[in-house]
């Protein structure tokens, strides 16, 4: 089986299933930093190891060929570049605000 075979196996759907707890486990964060528009609570080490491990799953998915492993992680990577684009702006932000004050 090639990762563009258009056969699905069960195999696969469960690999999904699993996959979409771990990939939206970052998204409650960063719909909070985009409400309140502040990067207090977000702690952006975390999230760009994260990210870092994500392009490793990437990469790891394509060798095995695993589409859920490819296919999670990259919206994962999209989640998680988000929020350290959002941390990195709203933290921009609090330090302009504080420099006024």
């Amino acid at each position: 089986m090639t990762m563009l075979a258009p056969s699905f196996q069960w195999s696969e759907f469960v690999g999904m299933v699993a996959g979409a707890g771990t990939t939206f486990a970052g998204l409650p964060d960063l719909m909070r930093m985009l409400k309140q528009r502040t990067s207090s609570g977000i702690h952006p080490r975390i999230v760009a190891i994260l990210l870092v491990s994500q392009f490793v799953w990437v990469y790891y998915g394509l060798l095995i060929g695993s589409r859920p492993v490819v296919v999670w992680n990259v919206i994962a990577i999209a989640i998680n570049g988000l929020s350290v684009g959002a941390y990195l702006h709203f933290a921009r932000t609090e330090r302009t605000q504080a420099k006024a004050a």
